[in-house]
């Protein structure tokens, strides 16, 4: 379902603008259509009453619940099920947080993510992603929505910017704290400043290799890393936003001196911070989590040479699911065993790993 469909649901029924925000955002913040001090038939006409049961009841069906991994840094993980029986991944992150999920699967294939194993197979509706949002905010207060889950929101971009639009608006979630993360495609860097809602941007990049990218991400667009940064750096300068740079740090693959070169190149004097992630380490890919302190060293000498680095400790080491292993685990794909390679959480370059 798009958010679109629900709009027009309400006109049908005889609902104005007016009508139509208060009821998305009474849905959007999970809040109660007939709570507060009005009650609906103070602010609905007579047949968008009539059809608020028929509509609360369609949207609540939209998501559901089916399980639920809370971490020790209050981080929790949510395992969702969409209508038609898929299910996706939500991430609430410490600090009022919250990843979604975009697409159920992924075409990109990055070979260090478990999520791309089985492909796309199918887009999640606009409405369905809004449900997320919703889903979580029964749990805990939502205050920041980043596009970081299962999917590729370029490959995506009518539903995500139709979601955006409403989180930015009747949801009540500030445009810099909407995160829109991409492996890069020029359709999201023709689209997104377009929008009435402009969300920050996080870029995968992985490596300054051109080769290594290809190999990293075999079915992403085929941009080099200069052409990324170019293109993050005008999106950055129009916004005012800095991106946000993701490097997950595979051991012996993108943590040389020649790589450390390469990122000073590429952001000395660019509107921008990297954002170092340690991969955890999954069965079933060669990949191994770099040494901490490697993974230290590397983000101090970045930020003594003018890239502002910040190494992410991750979010819910001790949850037994990563973006797209817990899915993949109650279809019974993997075992309960497999490590996961939850979503970041900042710590000083300093800190080392606990355990």
């Amino acid at each position: 379902m798009r958010i679109e469909q629900i709009r027009q649901r309400l006109r049908d029924s005889g609902a104005k603008p007016c009508h139509e925000q208060r009821v998305l955002r009474q849905w959007s913040q999970a809040l109660p259509y007939d709570g507060g001090r009005r009650r609906p038939q103070d602010f609905l006409p007579l047949e968008v009453r009539d059809l608020m049961p028929q509509l609360t009841a369609d949207l609540q069906g939209l998501v559901s619940l089916q399980s639920t991994h809370p971490g020790e840094d209050g981080s929790e993980r949510l395992l969702v099920q969409l209508a038609d029986g898929q299910m996706v991944e939500s991430v609430l992150l410490p600090r009022d947080g919250l990843c979604v999920s975009t697409q159920v699967g992924c075409a990109v294939g990055c070979v260090f993510c478990m999520t791309g194993k089985d492909g796309l197979l199918r887009q999640v509706g606009s409405a369905e992603i809004v449900a997320q949002v919703a889903l979580a905010r029964t749990r805990r207060p939502v205050k920041k929505v980043v596009f970081m889950g299962m999917g590729e929101p370029a490959h995506n971009l009518d539903n995500v910017m139709e979601a955006i639009e409403l989180l930015g608006t009747a949801g009540g979630i500030g445009h810099k704290s909407l995160v829109f993360s991409s492996v890069g495609d020029p359709r999201a860097f023709e689209r997104l400043p377009q929008g009435p809602v402009k969300p920050a941007l996080a870029l995968s990049l992985h490596t300054t290799r051109a080769d290594l990218r290809a190999q990293l991400l075999p079915k992403a667009p085929r941009i080099t890393p200069d052409e990324l940064v170019d293109m993050g750096e005008h999106y950055a300068r129009s916004t005012g936003y800095p991106i946000q740079y993701q490097w997950t740090l595979l051991d012996g693959i993108n943590d040389s001196q020649e790589e450390i070169d390469g990122i000073v190149r590429l952001l000395t004097g660019k509107y921008a911070l990297m954002n170092l992630i340690p991969f955890n380490s999954v069965e079933g890919t060669p990949y191994q989590r770099p040494d901490w302190e490697r993974a230290a060293a590397m983000a101090r000498q970045l930020h003594q040479r003018g890239v502002l680095t910040k190494l992410r400790h991750s979010a819910g080491q001790d949850i037994d699911g990563g973006c797209g292993q817990l899915r993949a685990r109650a279809l019974g794909e993997t075992s309960p065993a497999v490590p996961m390679q939850p979503k970041p959480q900042t710590v000083r370059i300093e800190r080392r790993a606990r355990g």
